[in-house]
Formats: structure tokens, sequence, C-alpha cells
């Protein structure tokens, strides 16, 4: 036997006292994973609109199982101890216990995978954001265009939000028209000189959205001619510290979500020890329980242990149980089909059988 512990009776209803206690905190922490998955999974919607897909989600969707799953395995495992303390009762939860260590043991696999995912994805949050981000700037002034109403208060709300601007910095602003034609002067020959000066026809400017403005800057917003240093006095800007955000939105969300998964991997590795812990104690107080029964002394001392043999024998007995419990789940085919001529036949033989068969006399 593996981790081999002594029990008396006072020692298994310490146990089973301790194990309910954890197991209703372990049902605390399943709500906590629960709300957290849901809260995340709420600022990933928010954002949407920009990212160009949704593999993130990967994440506070298992932690939405896993926090459901988690309440409702180890409000089991309390009732468990409850009934362990009584020898009529506890039976009949010997069969479903079996598939319980699995269900635990599962959950906690589910919790590591969290934790790797929240670092692995990273890289695909920022292909993704980069993506969107850019079609986001790119359908700014598209306000009258059915399902891009609402982008350009997207932007300019996520702008001053994170206190970004642009995908990378404000310069992706220069690269895009960001402003709508219904607003633009066709008349105006500042307004034909610039659309003429690029082979796509767009109107193209070097200034950003009010968004981008930085309210802590003591120099009144500058947006447009931001290049041209004659415009605007006293501006020079290659050294000038532009009172706009230097930071590129990409790069701000990227912190915020990542700052919020990291800060779940602590979390998530507190609910992983206690969900271990509570599986490890219920097999003990499993086997201390039904070895006291074995030996018909309900109050007597028993051995509780983790594993009855060792890890290698105990993997293939499992994998023979399952083995076995797949073949009585299918159907042998040699009995299930009988061919037309061996019907006949048998008939043939009972009608014959039938037919020899002497008459009574009445």
């Amino acid at each position: 036997m593996l981790l081999k512990m002594k029990f008396t009776q006072q020692r298994r209803v310490h146990l089973a006292q301790g194990l309910w206690l954890l197991s209703w905190l372990a049902v605390m922490c399943g709500v906590f994973i629960f709300c957290l998955g849901v809260y995340l999974k709420i600022e990933l919607l928010r954002r949407a609109e920009v990212m160009d897909n949704t593999e993130i989600h990967v994440v506070p969707n298992i932690l939405m199982m896993v926090g459901l799953a988690s309440i409702g395995t180890n409000w089991v495992a309390s009732r468990v101890c409850q009934d362990s303390l009584d020898s009529s009762r506890f039976p009949r939860w010997k069969v479903l216990l079996m598939a319980w260590f699995g269900v635990a043991a599962m959950l906690c696999c589910l919790l590591i995978a969290v934790v790797v995912l929240s670092y692995a994805l990273q890289g695909r949050l920022e292909e993704s954001l980069k993506v969107g981000l850019r079609n986001g700037i790119r359908f700014y002034k598209d306000t009258d265009v059915p399902g891009r109403c609402f982008q350009k208060e997207t932007i300019d709300r996520l702008q001053m939000e994170f206190r970004c601007c642009g995908n990378n910095n404000f310069r992706d602003w220069f690269e895009v028209q960001w402003v709508s034609n219904r607003y633009l002067d066709f008349t105006s020959k500042d307004v034909k000189d610039r659309i003429r000066s690029n082979v796509d026809g767009r109107y193209l400017l070097d200034g950003v959205p009010f968004s981008c403005c930085n309210p802590a800057s003591p120099r009144p917003c500058l947006q447009y001619h931001l290049t041209d240093n004659s415009v605007h006095y006293n501006y020079e800007f290659q050294s000038e510290e532009l009172n706009l955000y230097s930071r590129g939105c990409r790069q701000a969300l990227i912190d915020y979500y990542m700052g919020l998964m990291n800060s779940t991997g602590p979390g998530v590795l507190s609910v992983i020890l206690i969900q271990m812990s509570v599986l490890l104690s219920l097999r003990y107080l499993q086997t201390a329980v039904e070895g006291a029964m074995a030996l018909e002394d309900p109050e007597g001392d028993s051995e509780g242990y983790f594993l009855e043999k060792g890890v290698k024998e105990t993997f293939e007995d499992v994998k023979a149980n399952v083995l076995t419990m797949l073949k009585i789940g299918q159907v042998d085919p040699t009995a299930a089909e009988e061919s037309p001529e061996d019907a006949d036949a048998e008939k043939a033989a009972d009608n014959t059988e039938k037919a020899a068969s002497p008459t009574p006399a009445s």
C-alpha cells in the first residue's frame, strides 16, 4: 500500500470534520473561480470589436466550467464526510466515489491548463489585437455604415480609458483616412490637393482624433499638422514632447489583459492546492472507513492509504476495468445477427418435431 496511515475512531472523526470544513472552503473557491471566469469573459467581450479572433476566450470558458464543476464535486465531498460517520449510510457512496476521484483529478488538470494557457496565448492575443485595432482604426470614419456605426465611439473610449493612441503609436493615424467623406468640402483646394497627393485617393492628415490628446499636458491639444513646425508657435516635431498619448493601444491592452491573467495565477494555484488536499483527504477517509467496516468493527482501528498498490499496478488495474466496462457495453455481432437460412432451418426443425410427436388420445 502506498502512503499507509493508521486511523483510530477518533482520528477518523477528526478527519471527517476537518474535511467537511475544507470541502466547503473548496466550494467557495469554486465560486471564486467561476466569478473570475465571468469577469474575464466580460472584459474580453467589451473589447471584442478590436480583436480579430476569440481564441483567448478559452481561458475564461475553462474557468467558468471548472468553477461550476468544483462547486458540485466539493458539495458531494461534504455529504460524504457527513455519511462517513454512519456505517449504514456510507456504503452507498462506494461506487460514486471512484467517479468523484476521476472528476476531481480532471479539475486539477484543467486548472493547471488554465495557468499554462494564460501565458502561452499571449502571442495569439497580441496578434488578435494587432489585426483588430488596425481594422478598427481603418473603419473609424464609417459612422453611417451598418455594423460599424459604433466603431468611432469604441476607439475613442478605448484611447481615453487606456490613455493610448493608435495601434503601435499616434503615427498610425497618419496612414488612414479617419475623417468621413460626408464631412469633407470637395470644393476646397486643400481637400482636393490632399486627395490627389496619394494613389488611393484618400484624405490623409498628419493629425489624430481628439481622444489621443493627453489632458495632463500643459499645452493645449495639437491634433493637426503635427509634422509641420511652421504651423505652431514654439514647436519642434522631432524634439517636442507631444501632448498626445505616446503608448499604442495594442501594448496597453496586452498589459491590461496579461495583468489580469497573471493575477489569476496565484489564486488558481491556491485553489489547486485546496482541491488536491480535498482529494487526498477524502481518499484516506474512504479507505479508513471501508477498512473498519471490513473488520466488522466500525469503532476499531483501521488503515488508510492513498493507493492500495503501486502506481504502475494501479494504472494497470484501472486500465483493465475500463476495458472490461467497454466490452460489456458492446454488442456481439455474431449473436446479434442471424442469417435467414438459420432462421428457416430452425423453424423447419420445430415443425418436424411437432409433426413427429404423437397426438394425445381423446
